[in-house]
């Protein structure tokens, strides 16, 4: 049984609603107040909220805003309930987050129908997408807007990038965000000697340039395609309107990247202070898991000695002699520019060492 949180001052309108909830087969918590709403709500942890705005103590743009703060109750469906109907007063709560906004007095179907369709599309975004190009229409076509955004998917640009062709430079300005179809692609930065630091290895189902475009300024790192690579082309303005319009698009969105922003500070981490012979370990391993093959067998990896070893962090020589010892203690093979794993738990053990 579904829960719904009523927040509303006015005790008849708050006991009318909740039969009519409770009608429908939901199970009501009533809140006659916003402070006791947010109490609720933090305890209890409904699968929607309604709330009605003009209340004393804390109002409903307040419960809005509590909730948002904690990333617990963020995600929480709200839908705004007043009497009044102004258009100013329904942009406010829809520029804080709120996902829909009913005007009293309401019919019983338009309420059921407008709880029906946010927790449905509550349920989908919670579930999320694949990071493929199929997860991405997914991710588009569910937004609020989708209206106005099913043009411009519809006709997007697509790009194949020749094996070791630059995708962006070092303080390019870019106007798009680049989703990777297939391929695998390494981000890096120079140093003022001109050596690299590979900062990522992306593939399928990733974005490249996103945070110069969120933070409309210069790319900070540059992109390289290390095989052919096919990549989707966002335009900066639909990117922004799917963050800006609507909130469980945002919050997915965010959800995908974040797991790029932790790896990335764990391997610097691992940069600062692994020895060179743990380094390759975990960047075999990180490889395997990031391109090898759906098989269970399939360990090879495919990577040039120099783009390995930057990856490392290490000269070029300094990985072939690795790589020896790898071989001779049995972990891998190596038949030309190709490095199998023969022992994936072991190299997993000295890569966490």
């Amino acid at each position: 049984m579904r829960t719904i949180l009523l927040i509303e001052d006015d005790k008849d309108m708050r006991e009318n609603t909740a039969e009519i909830l409770e009608l429908a087969n939901y199970r009501v918590l009533k809140a006659e107040n916003g402070r006791k709403g947010v109490e609720l709500a933090k305890q209890h942890m409904p699968d929607l909220i309604l709330c009605d705005i003009m209340m004393p103590e804390l109002d409903g743009y307040g419960v809005l805003h509590l909730l948002g703060k904690d990333p617990a109750t963020a995600e929480l469906p709200f839908i705004f309930l007043s009497a009044k109907a102004e258009r100013s007063d329904i942009r406010k709560g829809m520029e804080l987050g709120a996902d829909d906004y009913l005007t009293k007095p309401f019919e019983e179907g338009e309420l059921l129908n407008a709880i029906e369709g946010r927790l449905k599309r509550s349920d989908l975004f919670r579930k999320g997408f694949e990071q493929s190009m199929d997860g991405l229409g997914d991710l588009v076509n569910n937004a609020r807007s989708v209206g106005a955004l099913n043009e411009i998917t519809e006709n997007r640009k697509t790009r194949t990038i020749p094996k070791k062709e630059m995708i962006f430079h070092e303080g390019d300005e870019l106007r798009s965000v680049f989703f990777i179809e297939r391929g695998k692609v390494r981000t890096f930065k120079m140093n003022n000697d001109g050596k690299e630091l590979v900062t990522g290895l992306h593939g399928d189902g990733d974005f490249l340039g996103y945070m110069s475009v969120l933070e409309n300024g210069r790319v900070a790192e540059s992109a390289e395609a290390l095989d052919e690579t096919e990549v989707a082309i966002i335009p900066r303005e639909e990117l922004l309107a799917l963050l800006y319009r609507d909130r469980d698009v945002s919050i997915r969105f965010i959800k995908m990247l974040s797991k790029e922003v932790r790896d990335t500070e764990e391997r610097l981490l691992q940069l600062a202070y692994a020895p060179v012979r743990q380094r390759v370990a975990q960047a075999l391993v990180r490889l395997r898991k990031r391109y090898g093959g759906a098989a269970a067998d399939d360990l090879g990896v495919r990577i040039s000695r120099e783009d390995l070893a930057t990856l490392v962090g290490t000269a070029t020589e300094s990985l072939i002699r690795t790589l020896t010892d790898l071989k001779e203690d049995g972990l891998i093979e190596v038949q030309g520019r190709d490095i199998r794993i023969k022992n994936l738990n072991g190299l997993e053990r000295l890569a966490n060492s």
